[in-house]
């Protein structure tokens, strides 16, 4: 994929940002019966391209400039970038508190864009499976984020937990791995700042902004 390709790619995977930032103002109920439906079409469809000619088809002609090479794989049939989102939302709204969501799935979103567009345009030094570049960019934007996200009581020692929580991700997204950063970034992140939580600041609800 070019870089202009890559660049209306993450454009579009910005929207996923709609997904902390509603939830941050709906229930979990309601977020869970509006983002399991619309996860379900997603994954029937990614599915179907797999197995059904007509579907693979248009979902090429449509999307296909858009895919990754791992993500046209016949072989492995693995999911798009987007319904691996949706699944993680999931996921998450399941198991966090409505407060780790809203800052890890954040870090998620513009963390990764930044990464992939630093990594791939500025991108010269190796990083485990990726470039230095794109894990300080990572890194940077994440750190932007938690600065910017809302905390439970705004204590400067949520801030430290939430950049920790970034360190993690930046080097979870670094290592390539089967299960699809999309997936295991904000959950790692999600259970480090759940645990600092409970280590550094037992006495903060985590369930006070429901």
């Amino acid at each position: 994929m070019d870089y202009k390709h890559e660049i209306v790619r993450k454009s579009i995977h910005l929207c996923s940002l709609s997904i902390p930032g509603v939830y941050y103002f709906i229930s979990k109920e309601l977020a869970l019966s509006i983002i399991i439906p619309i996860t379900a079409a997603f994954l029937i469809v990614d599915l179907a391209r797999y197995y059904h000619r007509p579907t693979r088809e248009w979902f090429y002609r449509t999307f296909g400039w858009l895919l990754r090479k791992h993500e046209s794989d016949e072989v492995q049939k693995r999911l798009t970038g987007a319904t691996n989102i949706l699944i993680s939302g999931i996921l998450c709204i399941l198991i966090f508190p409505k407060i780790i969501i809203v800052n890890a799935f954040a870090v998620l979103i513009l963390s990764d864009i930044t990464a992939a567009l630093v990594g791939r345009r500025f991108g010269r030094r190796r990083f485990l499976r990726k470039s230095l570049e794109g894990a300080i960019g990572f890194f940077v934007a994440g750190v932007l984020v938690i600065l910017l996200a809302p905390k439970v009581e705004g204590l400067p020692t949520e801030y430290v937990v939430g950049i920790v929580g970034v360190a993690l991700g930046a080097v979870v997204e670094s290592v390539s791995v089967k299960l699809d950063d999309n997936i295991s970034v904000p959950l790692s992140i999600g259970f480090l700042m759940w645990l600092l939580y409970s280590l550094f600041l037992p006495g903060i609800d985590l369930y006070k902004i429901v």
